[in-house]
């Protein structure tokens, strides 16, 4: 059996006992952050005493091998193997991977459970206060400003369709910077909410307009809500 399970987006006190127990019961574990799964099996030592007796294979599984590794997979899914895939943090698929393994396993109608948990969009979302009803999750922004600035182009267009849209998106520390001057330029009424290593010692959420955010130092992993108009 596939298991496709969340881990914590930051605070390992999060973890659920579910999520924990499918886990060690694992024999084969695909971790896109051999270290950090290492971490989240001592978390669920020290959390709820289980001991992952039955762990053979730690297999670092990211997206520049995902495709050589996928057949592998689906092999010793074959031999009845119980496997269970997770991200550094969050959800496996949700801008990790993960998408092919997936996509191959229901082309070939093999059942596979998802272990639900937190996500950085969800979480986000919530601290926003933005409408929660009509969002669009864009996963990372283009590298390339001009990219961006089609992005944003082509996102006030679907929101001139669908009113009162809410945007989240990831961004890198070493981008958001240039991606809030772009902002600025194109759309400086847009509504933001910037959030920081949600769920860590240091989590910091904030608000405001592009001009208001811009020219601050970020740290840590961000994830940004957008409301254009």
């Amino acid at each position: 059996m596939l298991y496709i399970v969340a881990t914590p987006i930051g605070n390992l006190d999060d973890l659920s006992l579910r999520q924990a127990k499918t886990i060690i019961n694992s024999e084969i574990l695909l971790a896109e952050d051999t270290r950090s799964a290492r971490k989240i099996i001592n978390a669920i030592k020290e959390k709820f005493g289980l001991i992952p007796i039955n762990i053979q294979i730690i297999q670092s599984f990211y997206k520049d091998n995902e495709f050589d590794l996928t057949y592998k997979i689906l092999k010793e899914l074959g031999k009845g193997k119980n496997i269970s895939m997770i991200s550094e943090s969050g959800m496996p698929l949700i801008s990790d991977p993960g998408g092919f393994l997936v996509n191959e396993v229901i082309k070939r109608n093999i059942k596979f459970i998802v272990i639900p948990g937190s996500t950085a969009l969800t979480t986000a979302l919530v601290y926003s206060g933005f409408n929660s009803k009509n969002v669009m999750f864009i996963g990372f922004l283009p590298k390339k400003s001009t990219d961006i600035k089609k992005t944003i182009k082509n996102l006030i267009e679907i929101n001139k369709i669908r009113k009162d849209l809410t945007i989240v998106f990831y961004e890198s520390i070493h981008r958001i910077n240039n991606t809030l001057k772009i902002f600025n330029e194109l759309i400086p009424n847009a509504n933001l909410c910037i959030c920081r290593e949600m769920t860590k010692k240091f989590e910091e959420v904030l608000r405001g307009r592009p001009k208001d955010l811009m020219n601050k130092k970020y740290k840590g992993e961000i994830t940004v809500v957008l409301k254009t108009s």
